[in-house]
C-alpha cells in the first residue's frame, strides 16, 4: 500500500452505512490526485429544466404558430406529432396528407462564428447538452418533410446474370427503373431485362473499353462512350445506335445530360468531358457539337449539368469550373472558377444529381400519356426539391479532402472537409439532399450534412477500397461497393457498422446502382458477372 503514490490513506467520509444510505460505504480512498465533489459543489452536472420554449419554421422560414412551451426530454416522434397537429390545425379543411409525413428537425448552431443547422437525432435533452445551448432563449426548430414511402433493405442475392467476357466498368437503371444497362471492358454494351433478369440486347459498335454510360432523364436514349473517344448513342427498345461519332481526341471520362426541366421535355443535349481537357455539347436530335468548351488545362475528369442551368467540370488542373447553360443565355460562357484543391479532383457531386437523373419519374411508377406530362411533373418533382435553398456542389480530390460549394453565387468554398486517410474516389447525394457520402481508397465511407458540411459519422467494415455508393430513393439506406468484392449495406444516419454485407462475387465491385424505384440493386465486378439485390 505504501508504495502506491496514488493512494493518500484511507479517509472516513459517510454516517451512516448501509441500507440507510447505499451509497456510502463508510470510508473511501482519500486520491490526492483527485478532488472529491460534495453535495452542493459548483460543478455538478448541469441540471437542464424540464422544459424550453421553442419555435417551429419550415424550410423556407414560416413561422408555425406561436412559441410553445414543451418539455426538454421531448424526442423526434414527440416533435413529429406536436408538428402534425399544429398543421392540421391550420388546416382542417384540407383532407390533410401531411398527416403521414415524417419530419426530420434542425436547429441553427453558432460554431466559430458561422451559423450551422445541426440535426437533432435523439431527444432535446441530448442535443442541447452536446452543443451547450442556453435554455433561455427560444430556440429555432426547422421542420423538414422526409419521404413518405420506405424502400426495404435489400439483403439477398436474387440473381447472376452472366454475359460480359471482361470487368463490368458500369451498371445502370434507366429513370424508371424499368431497364438496365451496362458497359465494360469486353467493348460490349448491354441491356437487360430488370424484370426477368435475362439479356435483352448486346451491342457492339465499340472498338476499346466502354468508359462511362448515361441514361437520358425521359429514358428514351442511352449514350456510352469508350477509350478511343466515340460516343454512341442507343436506343434502348431496339438495341440499336442512333448515332455513332468519334467526339474527342482522346478518351471520354463522363457524360451527363441535360435536366428534363430545362429542355421542354426534349432531353436531346449532354456534354461529355474528356482527357483531351476539354467539354463539347451535343445536340443528339441533329448530331451535331453545338460548342467546345475548353479553359481547363489537364485531362476534364468529371462534368455535371445542375438544375439551376449551369454545368460543372473538374479537372486534374486542379480547378473545377462553373459554365453558364441556361436559356436566354450565351451556352458555355465561364462563370467563374472554383480553386482550393491541392492535387487533381475526381469526382463532384450535386444536391440535384438525384433529382435530375430521375426526371419526372418517382418510386409510384407512373405512366405518361404525353411529353408534355412528363415535363411538367418533372417540373413540378423540382420545384419541389428547390424550396430546400441553394444548388450545392461537392468536389472530392487526390488531396484526401473534399470542399463543399454554392458554386451558382460564390467562388469561395462553403467548407473543406477533411478526414480521408487516401484519395476520394466517388461522391453521392442523398436524394432530398440532406446528406451525402464518400468512398476513398482507405477503405471507409464517410457521412457529412448536405447543407453544412458537418461529419457525421464513419462507416467502417470494408478492407478494401470503396470505390462506389449508391443512395436508396427514399434516403434511408446506402450501399457501397468494395475492392474487397463485396457490397454492403448501411443504414444512415444510424449506423455505423453494416446492416448487411452483400457477399458472391469473385472479385473486385466496380460497379453500383440502386434502382430509382427502389425495388433492387445491382452490382457488376471484375468476375464479368452483375448480381441483383433484393429483400
Amino acid at each position: 500500500m505504501a508504495n502506491d503514490k496514488r493512494t493518500g490513506g484511507i479517509a472516513w467520509a459517510g454516517s451512516l452505512v448501509g441500507s440507510e444510505n447505499p451509497n456510502s460505504l463508510g470510508y473511501r480512498y482519500s486520491n490526492p490526485a483527485k478532488r472529491y465533489r460534495k453535495a452542493g459543489d459548483e460543478d455538478e452536472e448541469v441540471q437542464l429544466p424540464t422544459n424550453i420554449v421553442v419555435q417551429f419554421q419550415n424550410r423556407q422560414g414560416e413561422e408555425l404558430a406561436n412559441n410553445l412551451d414543451i418539455p426538454t426530454a421531448s424526442s423526434i416522434d414527440d416533435l413529429q406529432a406536436l408538428v402534425h397537429s399544429l398543421l392540421e390545425q391550420q388546416d382542417d379543411d384540407d383532407e390533410n396528407a401531411d398527416k403521414k409525413i415524417p419530419y426530420s428537425f434542425y436547429a441553427k448552431i453558432e460554431k466559430d462564428g458561422v451559423l450551422d443547422d445541426v440535426e437533432i437525432t435523439s431527444t432535446l435533452v441530448d442535443f442541447l447538452k452536446s452543443h451547450e445551448i442556453s435554455t433561455e432563449e427560444v430556440l429555432q426548430l426547422t421542420y423538414q418533410p422526409l419521404a413518405v414511402f420506405r424502400v426495404r433493405p435489400v439483403t439477398r442475392c436474387t440473381d447472376t446474370m452472366p454475359g460480359h467476357t471482361e470487368a463490368i466498368l458500369h451498371v445502370s437503371y434507366s429513370p424508371d427503373g424499368k431497364h438496365l444497362a451496362s458497359g465494360g471492358g469486353d467493348t460490349t454494351v448491354r441491356f437487360w431485362d430488370v424484370n426477368t433478369s435475362l439479356p435483352k440486347f448486346t451491342c457492339k459498335e465499340h472498338k476499346n473499353h466502354v468508359l462511362c454510360t448515361a441514361w437520358s432523364p425521359d429514358g428514351s436514349r442511352f449514350a456510352s462512350s469508350d477509350k478511343n473517344g466515340v460516343l454512341i448513342l442507343w436506343n434502348p427498345k431496339t438495341g440499336k445506335p442512333i448515332f455513332s461519332k468519334k467526339a474527342h481526341r482522346q478518351y471520354i471520362t463522363s457524360i451527363c445530360w441535360e435536366p428534363m426541366h430545362l429542355n421542354g421535355g426534349k432531353c436531346e443535349r449532354l456534354v461529355t468531358s474528356s482527357k483531351d481537357a476539354t467539354c463539347k455539347i451535343w445536340n443528339v436530335r441533329t448530331q451535331q457539337c453545338l460548342l467546345t468548351m475548353s479553359g481547363h488545362t489537364d485531362s476534364v475528369e468529371c462534368v455535371r449539368w445542375g438544375g439551376e442551368g449551369f454545368m460543372y467540370t473538374a479537372s486534374r488542373d486542379r480547378s473545377i469550373k462553373v459554365w453558364t447553360a441556361k436559356d436566354g443565355d450565351v451556352l458555355g460562357k465561364l462563370v467563374r472558377s472554383l480553386k482550393g484543391h491541392s492535387h487533381r479532383v475526381n469526382t463532384l457531386a450535386l444536391s440535384s444529381d438525384y433529382v435530375c437523373r430521375t426526371g419526372p419519374y418517382d418510386h409510384r411508377g407512373t405512366k405518361f400519356a404525353s411529353d408534355e406530362d412528363a415535363y411538367n411533373a418533372a417540373v413540378e418533382k423540382y420545384k419541389a426539391f428547390k424550396d430546400q435553398g441553394p444548388e450545392r456542389l461537392v468536389s472530392g480530390s487526390d488531396d484526401y479532402t473534399l470542399f463543399l460549394w454554392h458554386p451558382a453565387s460564390d467562388k469561395q468554398p462553403v467548407k473543406r472537409l477533411t478526414g480521408h486517410q487516401q484519395a476520394v474516389n466517388h461522391i453521392a447525394f442523398s436524394p432530398d439532399g440532406r446528406y451525402f457520402a464518400s468512398a476513398s481508397f482507405d477503405k471507409k465511407v464517410k457521412l457529412w450534412n448536405g447543407f453544412s458540411g458537418d461529419f457525421i459519422t464513419t462507416l467502417t467494415g470494408h478492407v478494401g477500397a470503396v470505390y462506389q455508393v449508391a443512395w436508396s430513393s427514399d434516403s434511408r439506406f446506402l450501399v457501397s461497393a468494395s475492392k474487397d468484392s463485396t457490397a454492403k449495406l448501411w443504414e444512415v444516419p444510424s449506423g455505423k457498422r453494416a446492416r448487411a454485407t452483400l457477399p458472391g462475387h469473385a472479385d473486385e465491385v466496380y460497379a453500383l446502382d440502386w434502382s430509382p424505384s427502389g425495388a433492387s440493386v445491382a452490382t457488376g465486378s471484375k468476375d464479368r458477372t452483375i448480381k441483383i439485390w433484393k429483400h
